[in-house]
């Protein structure tokens, strides 16, 4: 994506009214999520309003914002659009998070969650003029960031993760169990918070979001202690490079052409079990798997056999015979880039396609077979934060 690229008149006029639409600031939006929370916010002095209209860097931001972001994160960016993606625009987390930390968080992304890397690095899309003018769109939606208070050096690890247990766990997660919130653990975000960051989000929350402010709630202690222990949780190395950043383009398409076709049976007329896809690849059944994430992800791991065509580049679909062969797309959302394949398939009449149900997330944390670059050989990786035991949100 360059600022030379050629849009039609018609995807202008779209990137326009997004701008348009998110020039009213970071609250007080009309929006089809969380009114009520909004409606009571009060609208912040620091918006900076017809900014994106304005600046054709911050347009180029909004087109990319719309391309590969709202799917998860919502036209508007107060998130929640798919698998409980967080709001980018929330006040307290502009005017706490540095440019740098909100690049980096594009760039590299949340590995083990549904967050790509989206940085050409790690093998995304966006190379860094995209990435900052995605930032500067962001930032156009609330405050600059300021100094912060500096985080106490007084905090108890061992009293903060019985803090954290008692007062984060059920929404955060933990390592191993996902929660319905940001991972606090995630490597690249401790990665890229610092200290100060953490306690100001502890003490002031994301309003008009699900997570509130702790500081009337905890003693200070309580709130250096927390503070403490999820910075002594960092990793002591980055996380490693990738070897490759493309996708080979020469994959074969078709898994086990010579085979029988499965018989799925699909809930909704749409999704089919993960066991059921792991049973066909176990009897070498026909079939097409294609991995909606974004490529970075693709190259992490995958499905043995799985084709990269993301979500938001269904050119890679043209490659997929439509011949009746059975189509199953897969992501981390768990359902929404990989119902985006679906629909396109659909769309173009092909007869046999399913969505994987709960995604690639579940199909890991069952320890079924995957490849790629974060996978020990003749293991299943298992992600950092598995999903929580309550029922899922399906989407």
């Amino acid at each position: 994506m360059t600022a030379g690229t050629m849009w039609s008149s018609q995807n202008w006029k779209l990137v326009v009214a997004l701008a348009a639409a998110f020039s009213c600031g970071t609250v007080g939006c009309s929006r089809s999520r969380s009114s009520r929370a909004v409606a009571s916010a009060t609208p912040s002095a620091e918006t900076k309003p017809h900014a994106a209209a304005a600046d054709p860097k911050l347009l180029d931001g909004a087109r990319t914002y719309e391309k590969y972001c709202q799917l998860c994160h919502a036209k508007d960016a107060t998130g929640y659009a798919a698998d409980n993606a967080p709001s980018l625009v929330s006040k307290t987390y502009l005017e706490s998070a540095s440019n740098e930390m909100i690049a980096a968080g594009i760039r590299l992304g949340r590995p083990g969650t549904a967050m790509a890397a989206y940085g050409h690095q790690r093998g995304g899309p966006l190379d860094e003029r995209d990435i900052d003018y995605l930032v500067r769109f962001l930032r156009s939606k609330g405050p600059e960031s300021h100094a912060l208070p500096h985080a106490s050096a007084n905090g108890n690890v061992a009293r903060g993760a019985t803090v954290f247990e008692h007062d984060c766990q059920t929404c955060h997660g933990t390592s191993t169990v996902r929660g319905n919130a940001v991972n606090l653990l995630n490597p690249e975000f401790l990665n890229a918070a610092s200290p100060a960051f953490l306690r100001y989000a502890v003490v002031n929350g994301r309003p008009p979001t699900p997570m509130p402010a702790f500081g009337a709630k905890l003693a200070e202690q309580e709130i250096d202690d927390v503070v403490a222990w999820l910075w002594s949780q960092k990793p002591a190395l980055p996380t490693p490079e990738v070897r490759q950043i493309e996708v080979p383009k020469d994959l074969p398409v078709v898994i086990n052409p010579k085979g029988k076709a499965p018989k799925f049976t699909l809930r909704e007329q749409r999704f089919v079990s993960v066991e059921q896809v792991k049973k066909a690849l176990d009897a070498k059944q026909r079939l097409v798997i294609i991995d909606a994430r974004a490529a970075s992800d693709w190259i992490q791991f995958h499905i043995p056999g799985a084709i990269s065509a993301p979500y938001h580049d269904n050119a890679q679909l043209d490659r997929v015979p439509n011949d009746g062969t059975w189509v199953v797309a897969y992501c981390a959302c768990p359902h929404h880039a990989s119902g985006e394949v679906v629909d396109a398939l659909r769309a173009k009449k092909y007869p046999n396609t399913a969505v994987m149900d709960e995604g690639i997330l579940f199909w890991k944390d069952h320890g079924y077979p995957l490849v790629g670059e974060a996978v020990k050989p003749g293991t299943a990786a298992r992600s950092a934060a598995p999903p929580a035991a309550s029922a899922p949100v399906r989407r």
